[in-house]
């Protein structure tokens, strides 16, 4: 029962993992039930004439989430380390596989049926893509630093990723993939100029995928002017305006929600922000929106901590884990709003969907296994120069 008074101490010291980041998500985890089941409940009587068949299925998810998190957390770092290629390998194959026996859902193929459950490859790539960065900055900071091949070589992965997951097609994972390693590469202290002139030439081509695709150019003119075509382009955009305009300042309360009445489509998935303000109000919008970003802020203070003490490939993992986190939850805040072009992205822990919750699962057990070796790290170089200051002080009596 050591761990357990450990991970639950009140004393920080003595805490072998972050509790304030545990006790976050599991809030999320908890807030993301209560939404799941509010705003799916008129789509599982129309699919399966069961009002909590996505409550049934997200408390499933949550479960395995819960072990899945406890195995990451006993996988020490260095494992990782040794075995990023197999992960990144297995998500390779995934998209891969998506391309030829993928299953169709609105018109793109992004989900493996494997029995009952739908795996959606795309989710594993972003962590996969994370771990062999960080492996990467271990082995060629240095080059990186000095030159611009050192820069480019992982580009290499990124275009190849890039290109599977655009045949699905899925631009949201892809931008959330650049987004990441431009992130971690510009952490690594990449040279200004290599980096300005890598993302130019990547948002050259995001743009020019926008613009050949008629489809992605009605999403932005939708998101431009989302009232010229209402019920066409702009019909999810429109509905998820309507719902965070009628929840004003404490929202019409919990299960009051008219949007989820099959007029906004993905109210469980992308758009459950827009049910969130529409029963919680500003408020509940908030609340949400402040744990993610205190989810974010202990990430990024978890991998300072790593790197102020040399622990380079646990360090940029958490960095890489907030960035893939804060940028997803601006882009799903931001679609629900309007604020950004949709673009088919859940919120972290909130959102129904396996594959989302169990990466972020892993994820967030990552986060607490760096944690912990950081601290365990930290104590012996405490107990150490404690040891150093009593031998002195003894030298110094002996000598007196």
């Amino acid at each position: 029962m050591t761990w357990f008074y450990k991970l639950f101490a009140i004393d920080p010291k003595q805490q072998a993992y972050d509790k304030p980041l545990l006790i976050i998500v599991l809030i999320l985890m908890s807030i993301g039930m209560v939404i799941v089941a509010s705003a799916s409940i008129h789509e599982g009587i129309a699919i399966d004439d069961d009002p909590f068949r996505f409550l049934k299925r997200q408390f499933l998810y949550i479960m395995v989430c819960f072990v899945i998190l406890a195995v990451v957390v006993s996988i020490p770092m260095h494992k990782w380390y040794e075995k990023q290629n197999l992960f990144l390998m297995g998500a390779l194959l995934g998209l891969l596989a998506v391309i030829f026996v993928g299953t169709e859902v609105n018109g793109a193929h992004r989900w493996l049926r494997v029995g009952p459950l739908n795996i959606q490859p795309s989710e594993f790539a972003k962590l996969s893509i994370i771990l062999f960065l960080a492996s990467y900055l271990v082995r060629r900071q240095a080059e990186v630093v000095d030159t611009i091949k050192g820069f480019v070589k992982p580009l290499v992965l990124l275009s190849v990723f890039a290109l599977l997951l655009l045949l699905q097609p899925d631009l949201g994972s892809t931008v959330v993939i650049v987004v990441v390693m431009m992130g971690m590469l510009f952490i690594a202290d990449a040279k200004l100029i290599s980096f300005i002139g890598i993302a130019v030439s990547l948002l050259a081509v995001i743009v020019m995928l926008i613009v050949t695709s008629p489809y992605r150019m009605a999403r932005v003119f939708g998101f431009l002017d989302p009232w010229a075509d209402p019920f066409g382009r702009s019909y999810q955009l429109t509905q998820s305006l309507m719902a965070f305009g009628r929840g004003g300042w404490f929202g019409q309360g919990l299960g009051n929600s008219v949007q989820k009445l099959e007029y906004l489509p993905e109210a469980h998935t992308d758009f459950i922000m827009a049910i969130l303000a529409e029963e919680l109000g500003f408020v509940g919008v908030t609340i949400v929106i402040l744990l993610e970003f205190v989810l974010v802020y202990k990430a990024f203070s978890i991998g300072k901590k790593a790197l102020l003490i040399s622990n380079i490939f646990s360090g940029y993992v958490a960095i890489g884990i907030a960035i893939w986190f804060a940028f997803q939850t601006a882009v799903n805040v931001g679609a629900a709003s309007g604020i950004a072009p949709t673009k088919g992205l859940t919120l972290p822990l909130v959102s129904y969907g396996g594959s989302s919750l169990v990466t972020i699962a892993i994820g967030v057990g990552l986060l607490l296994r760096i944690d912990f070796e950081t601290r365990q790290a930290s104590s012996q170089v405490r107990m150490s120069n404690k040891k150093q200051r009593n031998k002195a002080t003894i030298k110094e009596e002996i000598d007196e």
